[in-house]
């Protein structure tokens, strides 16, 4: 008894023991298997959302959708069934009430006395969320309305009436065009009655800051533009209704206003989403501009020696103020950059390089000139006023920019002297030590042989 109560537990144990490790191992297995499904879920729904159809349209009017695979694309595929069609519409001694529908090996085949059209595939009908026989029938009933209704706008009475329909909308914008065009001549001559003493009396009431002839500018300007906008589009209403009545041309008449409307919206739509952005470079604009405007007043201080600095010369407040300008205004483009509306296309990108490197090889010498100047400012060679040498040169300073610096000769001459001149030679400065006091100035004195030497030595000791 006690040998098989002592194997009844182990056998109840190893049976506890085998439950959990089951349990377990569905444990486990079980967020696999879950996972597993998903993914393959998700993988359906991709290869769905990844399958590239083509319309089959004749005449502008689309009938269905079709697929494709690698070696027979879509567009091909959609291409030969709408040729196909055409074919058989074409031909008046064909009846599309004998189109017929049979099935094959995987496939269901639209044909009209052994004239295959198409072949509709279960991957077709899968698509589609319908059995493969019925989208087949709704092929074949698209397809025989489309051929009937081709023949019907080629017969001589729906040639004749779209023709005259179109005669009628030409007369209708030509009139209009004559219309609009005595409206706007009367228009024009109504507001030169009634605003041209008005506009006379604001010019003399601004002081000719305005000047009236600028607004009568604009106000033409606008009534201009207003009337070629509704030219334009009344000419393209017109374009479209005109083409849309031949059916050789009815699938570009239709997609007409779509090509110009869609570039509108893509506009349109790229300016909401720059709503934002345009926020943020608004915003960075003025904060820019304030804190500009308070440099300027610091070195504005600055150059009227209102503030002052140990070491730091008053007319070196403008340049230095130059050089922080650029600075901020460089950092400003760096945090503006990402903003810009296309600044994360490779043709933004390009044509930045592109003209990065045309600047750098066409403006060299600009830089090295101007690099020059602030060297020259920084190392207080001269200042205004000053009378020096460069080479040849000696003049009287009269400005020091950025690129160059003007003398003036005793004999009244400008000369213009690139800094980066000044900066490569020795510059010879006669009115530093002459502030101080400590001028010297220096002769050679001509004496002839026949001169008394006691008379030579009272000269120059008076002198």
């Amino acid at each position: 008894m006690i040998l098989l109560y002592i194997c009844s537990r182990v056998l109840r144990v190893a049976s506890y023991s085998t439950m959990v490790a089951t349990l377990t191992l569905v444990l486990f297995m079980l967020p696999a298997t879950v996972l597993a499904e998903s993914n393959t879920r998700t993988s359906a729904i991709v290869s769905a959302q990844d399958i590239v159809l083509a319309p089959v349209s004749i005449d502008g009017v689309t009938l269905f959708q079709v697929r494709g695979v690698s070696a027979y694309p879509a567009e091909r595929r959609a291409t030969e069934i709408a040729t196909r069609i055409e074919k058989l519409a074409t031909n008046p001694t064909i009846d599309p009430d004998k189109l017929q529908v049979s099935e094959g090996d995987g496939a269901s085949v639209i044909a009209l006395e052994d004239e295959e059209v198409m072949s509709v595939f279960q991957e077709d009908a899968l698509m589609e969320k319908v059995d493969r026989k019925v989208l087949a029938n709704v092929y074949q009933a698209k397809i025989r309305e489309m051929i009937l209704a081709y023949r019907e706008a080629r017969t001589p009475k729906a040639l004749t009436t779209h023709v005259i329909y179109i005669a009628i909308a030409t007369l209708a914008f030509l009139a209009f065009l004559w219309f609009g065009r005595h409206v706007m001549i009367r228009s024009s001559a109504l507001l030169d009655r009634r605003l041209r003493t008005k506009l006379d009396g604001l010019e003399s009431q601004s002081f000719q800051i305005v000047r009236a002839k600028q607004i009568w500018s604009a106000l033409e300007g606008f009534l201009k533009l207003s009337w070629l906008l509704v030219s334009v589009l009344t000419g393209l209403w017109y374009l479209e209704f005109v083409l849309s009545n031949l059916p050789w041309t009815r699938s570009f008449g239709d997609s007409l206003l779509v090509m110009l409307i869609k570039p509108v919206k893509i506009m349109v739509k790229g300016v909401v989403e720059f709503i934002p952005d345009l926020a943020f470079l608004i915003i960075l604009f003025f904060v820019i501009r304030f804190i500009l405007k308070a440099l300027q007043i610091f070195f504005g201080g600055i150059a009227h020696q209102a503030i002052r600095f140990e070491n730091f010369d008053a007319d070196w407040a403008w340049p230095t103020y130059r050089l922080v300008k650029l600075l901020i205004i460089a950092f400003s483009l760096v945090i503006a950059f990402p903003y810009i509306p296309g600044s994360d296309s490779d043709a933004f990108k390009g044509i930045s390089v592109f003209l990065g490197i045309i600047f750098s090889l066409s403006s060299s010498s600009i830089i090295a000139n101007s690099i020059a100047g602030y060297t020259v400012i920084y190392r207080r060679a001269f200042k205004l006023g000053d009378r020096i040498r460069v080479g040849e040169d000696v003049g009287d300073v009269t400005a020091i920019r950025q690129l160059v610096t003007h003398l003036r000769t005793i004999k009244n001459e400008e000369i213009v002297v690139p800094n980066s001149s000044i900066l490569n030679s020795s510059v010879v400065n006669y009115s530093t030590l002459a502030r101080q006091g400590r001028l010297i100035l220096h002769t050679t004195v001509g004496i002839g042989y026949e001169t008394p030497w006691r008379q030579v030595e009272a000269m120059l000791l008076q002198a």
